[in-house]
């Protein structure tokens, strides 16, 4: 077994799965994801969520890494964010760039890094050369490599858009052929879409088996599920229960977490816990 292999098992401490606390949404999004949290502006928030919740580790980027190790050091593992991006230019052609080093992540004693791969993106050339370049150097040093493999740019809205089946499922492919550790996608939307290129063109199904599908695709490889968007209770622990019942390896859940007070968060992290507990699979 390899060293970054060893990291990555370190993650699975949840019932064999993962609970993963992003917050590289400050980058990615900007102020407006604190805007109605402004206590969620603090990384103090995240990080008291992410220890007394017992989180498997927390993404961050590396200013915010940098100036809350000391809170975090031996309590809460470190996955660092290598790339990000602004919302402000147009998604038309994305591409994010290099933020941090594989250096620093080891400096920081992170148990693994992050990448966001935009696939369909006209500059995914760059990406993939970009995103080859880190893999080799974060495996060399052992460390394992979390994919945020997100369908963006305009030939992907051209083509049924980033949530279609076909957009996510084949996401997670590519980043399994790159060689991510772990794979990071959104929940597929099942619906039939005129849009996208046979044979998924005439191709409907159920969200638990869309789901599956993504799932299947990797050969293995483990797939987390983002949660987006702020939803209700009932719908994320719904999200939750179908991917840990399709085989999902676990969730990085963000905005739904910490845009809640510290009780609250607390509250949805231990239903969530308890999701994994009960559909989770028995050998």
């Amino acid at each position: 077994m390899e060293p970054k292999d060893v990291r990555l098992q370190g993650l699975f401490q949840t019932y064999g799965k993962t609970i993963i606390l992003p917050y590289d949404q400050g980058l990615e999004h900007g102020p407006r994801d604190f805007f109605n949290a402004r206590y969620a502006e603090d990384p103090l928030h995240i990080i008291e969520i992410a220890k007394k919740g017992r989180y498997n580790a927390v993404a961050l980027h590396i200013g915010n890494a940098r100036r809350y190790f000391k809170d975090m050091y031996n309590q809460v593992p470190l996955v660092l964010k290598v790339n990000g991006k602004t919302e402000i230019p147009s998604d038309d052609e994305p591409l994010s760039p290099i933020t941090a080093t594989i250096d620093e992540a080891l400096q920081l004693s992170a148990i693994a890094v992050g990448y966001t791969l935009y696939i369909g993106s006209p500059r995914q050339d760059e990406d993939i050369e970009q995103f080859t370049y880190v893999r080799e150097e974060a495996h060399r040093a052992g460390l394992p490599v979390i994919v945020w493999s997100y369908p963006r740019g305009q030939e992907i809205e051209a083509k049924g858009g980033k949530n279609s089946l076909y957009a996510v499922e084949y996401a997670a492919r590519v980043a399994a052929e790159l060689g991510a550790d772990m794979i990071k996608v959104n929940v597929p939307n099942p619906k039939k879409n005129s849009a996208v290129p046979a044979p998924y063109r005439d191709f409907e199904t159920d969200q638990l088996e869309a789901i599956k599908r993504v799932i299947s695709t990797t050969g293995g490889v483990p797939v987390i599920f983002a949660g987006g968007e702020m939803v209700s209770d009932e719908d994320l622990l719904a999200k939750a229960s179908l991917c840990i019942r399709a085989g999902g390896s676990g969730f990085i859940f963000g905005r739904n977490i910490w845009q809640r007070p510290l009780d609250n968060a607390l509250t949805i992290t231990r239903s969530i816990k308890e999701v994994i507990r009960t559909e989770r699979p028995k050998r």
